[in-house]
């Protein structure tokens, strides 16, 4: 499930958390990469924890991450009030930024505020109920 931001995407989300630094080196590495969510993960990732993608892998480390957090994100209540007090005030500063600093405690993982700020702009793209119902492992 690949995402792609556009600028103005970009700009509109900047601009919102404009005063929330961490999230400045997301900005900058999603303009980078032209929008390319899973490039901009796989860039902070690598800066973070010298881990970089391995194409003889099947799966990315993008992908892998949103495995596991689908685990933690589409059973947390808590989360999914969050997300959806957000999308009714898109326009909040603090809303959007309780996002980020959320899943990156909820998460267990080693996620610093500007990978979660990449992955917030993920799930805010194509909706917390679509990442859940589409990356619900398929019955063996």
């Amino acid at each position: 499930m690949e995402a792609k931001l556009t600028i103005s995407e970009i700009t509109t989300q900047q601009q919102l958390l404009q005063n929330y630094q961490p999230a400045q080196k997301a900005f900058a590495t999603l303009e980078k990469h032209n929008g390319r969510l899973d490039l901009s993960f796989d860039e902070l990732w690598a800066e973070q924890t010298g881990q970089t993608y391995d194409p003889t892998k099947p799966k990315s480390l993008w992908q892998s991450t949103l495995k596991v957090l689908r685990e933690e994100l589409c059973g947390d209540e808590g989360f999914r009030a969050q997300f959806q007090e957000y999308t009714k005030n898109p326009g909040s500063a603090p809303l959007l930024t309780g996002l980020i600093v959320s899943l990156t405690t909820l998460s267990g993982l080693p996620l610093d505020p500007a990978i979660a700020t990449v992955i917030v702009l993920y799930l805010l793209k194509v909706g917390l109920k679509i990442f859940c119902e589409y990356t619900e492992p398929v019955g063996e």
